[in-house]
């Protein structure tokens, strides 16, 4: 008899919507509410969910905040919530665009919108 068992990580969007002046951009943007999980499964079917966690995130710039878990397991059971700013904790800052972060080399020139210390072209401190 063979067993098709397994342990992986799940992610479940949640239904809010409140649009807010973004803290970090400065733009108009929607709060994005999402939660992450573990969980085991057997034969594709899963059997048990654990460090489930809340995030929010904003449509203008990408920013990421972890929610309160208080708030995120009501939203979770489809109860009326209310987020509020402190109610979220900054995890990973976003960019609102590409070309908001767009950095150039002074020595070569070379035009990049990631986030180097060093130029991928011609090896010089950004």
């Amino acid at each position: 008899m063979f067993f098709i068992c397994g342990m992986s990580q799940g992610k479940k969007m949640l239904d809010y919507t409140k649009t807010v002046i973004c803290a970090m951009c400065g733009g108009y943007g929607r709060y994005q509410v999402f939660m992450t999980y573990s969980y085991f499964s057997v034969f594709f079917i899963p059997i048990i969910k654990w460090n489930r966690r809340y995030y929010v995130q904003m449509s203008c710039c990408n920013t990421v905040y972890e929610l309160n878990p208080e708030k995120g397991k009501k939203l979770s059971r489809r109860e009326s919530v209310e987020i509020e700013e402190q109610d979220l904790t900054l995890v990973q800052s976003g960019r609102r665009n590409q070309e908001w972060n767009k950095r150039q080399c002074s020595h070569c020139g070379y035009e990049t919108t990631e986030d180097f210390d060093y130029c991928p072209k011609c090896g010089q401190k950004l």
